[in-house]
């Protein structure tokens, strides 16, 4: 009996050993550099939403992985410069209609309102019901997830397929799009912070890694922005398309929600702090503003 006893404990010590130990073992050998670690990285979902993307002749032109282009233009380069902001209301917050489509469930429906309204937690953005607007941004569920880049004009389609997309990072990832912005890894500086291993990308997705003349507003590169791809986007044998430089093991493409960076760049973009603050100017009234 009493031998049992001291094998029963022996027992005992050694699985709560292992139970304790097996974290911190996994924690030393871990590196977050493989392709499983991406499984939802904003580009991973994308890559797998946007399987369909482009079959419906009914849609949207859609080039470099999610951007929405208008027929018959070759690029969606930023156009911020050309004024394809959202306009300003003298109470200093910029009011961006929408209107969400009746396909999706009252569940995806609040998970789409939610990412709305994150944006006026941090920025003067405010989503507000469509009311007749003339430009306004049109949230449906086509075949994937794509966005144009900042107003276009008239009701502009937003896709967020029911299959794929309703994540608070792709809803965030596509209206800053239609706010403006382009990928991370796009940005003109681009090289002096990440290389782009084009040997390793699936033939035909190249564009997703193009280098354009970004407006940067003076805000540093961000490996944490919801805007950048993670490492193994549109990879075609399992090896990285993207490595961060000079330290290849920081984690890139892994936002869960817009960075405090991307926050800033939004409201150096809209100059947030501009008017806002200005004690003489009381908030125009809207009715139902997110």
């Amino acid at each position: 009996m009493i031998l049992q006893a001291a094998a029963l404990s022996v027992l005992l010590c050694l699985v709560h050993s292992f139970t304790i130990q097996g974290p911190f073992e996994k924690s030393e050998e871990y590196s977050g550099n493989t392709i499983e670690d991406d499984e939802f990285s904003v580009s991973t979902l994308l890559e797998k939403a946007n399987v369909n993307v482009g079959k419906n002749l009914d849609e949207p032109l859609v080039m470099f992985g999610d951007i929405a282009v208008p027929t018959g233009l070759q690029n969606a380069d930023p156009c911020t410069a050309r004024g394809c902001l959202w306009p300003k209301a003298t109470d200093g917050n910029v009011y961006v209609p929408f209107r969400i489509a009746n396909a999706f469930s009252q569940r995806e429906r609040s998970t789409i309102i939610a990412g709305l309204q994150s944006f006026a937690e941090s920025t003067c953005i405010r989503f507000t019901p469509f009311n007749r607007q003339r430009d306004f941004v049109d949230i449906m569920s086509l075949s994937g997830c794509f966005s144009f880049v900042g107003r276009r004009g008239r009701g502009q389609t937003v896709s967020l397929s029911r299959r794929g997309c309703v994540f608070r990072q792709i809803i965030q990832h596509e209206l800053l799009h239609a706010l403006g912005f382009n990928h991370e890894q796009t940005r003109s500086d681009r090289d002096q912070n990440v290389r782009i291993l084009l040997e390793n990308v699936m033939r035909g997705t190249e564009s997703n890694f193009r280098r354009i003349q970004t407006r940067n507003l003076g805000t540093p590169y961000d490996y944490n922005s919801v805007m950048h791809y993670g490492r193994f986007a549109f990879s075609r044998n399992r090896r990285p398309t993207i490595i961060p430089i000079p330290d290849e093991n920081v984690s890139i493409g892994r936002a869960t929600e817009m960075s405090p960076i991307d926050i800033l760049r939004v409201n150096r973009l809209y100059r947030c702090n501009s008017t806002a603050s200005r004690p003489d100017l009381k908030p125009v009234q809207r009715n139902h503003f997110l």
